[in-house]
């Protein structure tokens, strides 16, 4: 319903408020709206924004933009976790509306005679104004009401103090007619919401740094520690780990997906249970629960922390199958229906019928999740959460932030957009994208231009690679294009990730025209000589370090909201910036798409979008390489993949 003042476009608001905007501690977050009013009398706006508790935070004004389009925002800070919840209120001004009035008639000429009706009901709006300012200014106030009540003082003196009060009556304003709009939810979280960099890798995969290179032999979480070093170096944050449960023996697949395993095949980690546990036990060649501990324990001594799978199946031998037969789809014959997406099939999974018993589910899924996190889990990536209800989403991720608001949710959710939108609405912290899919400068801009209106409800987390996925671009781009993806994902999106192998450019297809691995690691152990590859400079972590550390050291990559996209008059070449607004960092990238051949390029930058005029020079420093250059808006960039396929900027203003 509008009210006396109309309040319309409120932001961020996410479904007109059905589902929650995002924020993180700390981020400062915009408030908008667009108010308007009849005739000329001069309108103020404020938020009224409340911490979780419900305690309602200081004043807040709202300030109009001057593009003269009736839009007013304000930022507010939140400094605690939790559902905030804010409105935006409108009002009449009077003591701005008289300090215009009278400060116009002044300067046409007009004098004491003509202003009398105007001093008096200044002084009326100033009475008003001495209870709404502090104590220690009312004197200011009360003085500047006999001012203009002093006929005695000529009229420059008996208004003088009472326009030198607008500061002041901008902080405590006198409001008429005061107009609210509805009142709106903010989800906040922990910065790492925003900003992470995930590193996956099998801890069954690493079975010890003194342990012979390049023979397989079952891990365990005490053997793969010895690995978190090297990607703590690597800068990484978030240490994601696929199912560490029993794996199941029934259906159990081969090397490469074969349907039948043989004596010493390990199974896929994704078929979760046997008569060992399910979903809150760990593998025993994994070890005991108290290893997870020490492996959790260590892994934050490097600062950094595990993000586990969460993976709401089973394999056929799992105990919910006899203890819970109920929460399984029965076919025809009385078997009960493995998972498939056509033509896939997953025969040594049998997927969860959340319409059979809801409420039983929606239990146990909570106990489990409970109990990863008694034992140091705060991160959870979801697997396929898109073929589970979107309710039993919205419920679970709300029970867990009852008692645990730090805890993350990452939906692993390549699926259709308006389904991968409204999985990031009901509560996931972040979403997998289709950015490993985007290659070309028009998907890319397109893409990335789209992610960025949808920054209130969807923090998108770009992936060059996943166990499930080998692009055909790092099949056949050779090094430089995984440099390039690295680049790309790494300065485009505050959060992303890569998956073990990346750095020794892992690029064999099982077949031509498959996105699978050949030999892949969900269906076998695949130990790495890391040691002998960085000695032989086949490694890329020290670029993927580097990239870290630009990220670290850059406000700017640390968010996704001031993207913006630049002309550059060649397809194969990709520019764009960010900006942090509170610190004026920038960060200008400038990247290949081609991975075989040299490329020029001529820049036409956005400058404003950089924090400069147009016509300004400036210094930009490629952060990758340390040189240096003179730039304007129109600058020639030159290439070479088999080099450095990109410049990472950052933007120095000369003056």
């Amino acid at each position: 319903m509008t009210g006396r003042i109309p309040i319309e476009r409120v932001s961020p608001v996410v479904d007109c408020g059905r589902h929650m905007a995002k924020a993180v501690v700390g981020e400062r977050v915009t408030i908008g709206a667009t108010v308007y009013r009849e005739g000329h009398d001069a309108l103020g706006c404020n938020v009224v924004w409340r911490s979780p508790a419900g305690i309602k935070q200081p004043f807040t004004r709202m300030t109009e933009s001057a593009s003269g389009r009736d839009r007013w925002t304000a930022e507010v800070e939140p400094d605690l976790m939790g559902r905030w919840t804010f409105c935006v209120e409108a009002f009449a001004d009077p003591y701005r509306t008289w300090r215009h009035a009278v400060t116009v008639k002044i300067d046409a000429g007009q004098g004491v005679e003509d202003l009398r009706n105007d001093l008096a009901d200044g002084a009326e709006v100033l009475v008003r104004a001495i209870r709404l300012a502090p104590k220690e200014r009312r004197p200011d106030v009360t003085a500047a009401v006999l001012a203009l009540r002093d006929e005695s003082l000529d009229l420059n003196h008996r208004v003088a103090p009472a326009l030198a009060l607008a500061d002041l009556l901008w902080e405590y304003p006198v409001r008429d007619l005061v107009s609210r709009s509805a009142t709106y939810p903010v989800w906040v979280d922990r910065p790492r919401a925003l900003f992470s960099s995930w590193y996956e890798f099998f801890p069954r995969s690493e079975a010890g740094v003194h342990h012979p290179a390049g023979v397989a032999e079952h891990g365990s979480f005490k053997t793969a520690a010895e690995r978190l070093p090297a990607i703590a170096a690597m800068g990484f944050d978030i240490v994601y780990l696929p199912p560490v449960h029993p794996i199941g023996a029934v259906n159990r697949k081969g090397r490469n997906n074969a349907l039948v395993a043989g004596p010493d095949d390990v199974g896929v980690p994704w078929a979760i249970g046997s008569a060992d546990g399910g979903h809150d036990a760990v593998h025993p060649q994994l070890g005991t629960l108290a290893d997870f501990d020490a492996f959790v324990a260590r892994t934050r001594e490097l600062g950094m922390e595990v993000a586990l799978d969460l993976a709401l199946q089973c394999a056929p031998d799992h105990p919910w199958v006899t203890e819970h037969p109920e929460w399984f789809t029965q076919r025809a014959d009385g078997s009960i229906a493995y998972a498939e997406n056509p033509p896939k099939k997953y025969q040594d999974i049998y997927p969860l019928n959340f319409d059979r018993d809801p409420k039983g589910i929606r239990a146990e899924a909570l106990r489990v999740v409970r109990h990863w996190i008694d034992h140091g889990v705060s991160v959870f990536r979801v697997d396929n959460p898109h073929t589970k209800p979107v309710n039993f989403w919205q419920w679970l991720i709300a029970e867990v932030h009852k008692t645990h608001p730090d805890v993350l949710f990452l939906a692993e959710a390549f699926t259709r957009p308006a389904m991968m939108h409204g999985l990031a609405k009901v509560g996931f912290t972040q979403s997998y994208t289709y950015f490993t899919w985007r290659t070309t400068k028009q998907e890319l801009t397109e893409y990335g231009e789209q992610l960025v209106g949808s920054m209130d409800h969807m923090r998108p987390n770009f992936w060059p690679n996943t166990p499930d996925i080998l692009h055909e671009t790092l099949q056949h781009g050779g090094p430089p294009m995984f440099k390039i993806r690295a680049a790309l994902a790494a300065t485009l999106s505050s959060n992303w990730g890569v998956y073990s192998g990346y750095e020794l450019y892992e690029h064999l297809p099982r077949h031509e025209g498959s996105e699978e691995y050949l030999d892949s690691e969900k269906y076998q152990l695949r130990p790495r000589d890391w040691a002998a590859a960085e000695a032989e400079g086949r490694s890329l972590a020290p670029y993927l370090t580097r990239l870290n550390a630009l990220r670290r050291a850059n406000p700017a990559l640390q968010q996704m909201r001031d993207l913006v996209f630049h002309p550059i008059d060649n397809d194969a070449m990709i520019c764009f910036s960010k900006r942090d607004h509170r610190t004026g960092n920038t960060v200008l990238v400038v990247c290949l798409l081609d991975s075989h051949n040299v490329h020029w390029g001529n820049t036409a930058l956005e400058l404003p979008a950089l924090g400069l005029d147009w016509a300004d020079r400036f210094r930009v420093r490629d952060e990758i390489t340390g040189a240096e250059y003179d730039w304007g808006q129109f600058n020639a960039v030159r290439l070479d993949p088999h080099l450095e396929p990109a410049h990472v900027f950052t933007v120095h203003p000369y003056r």
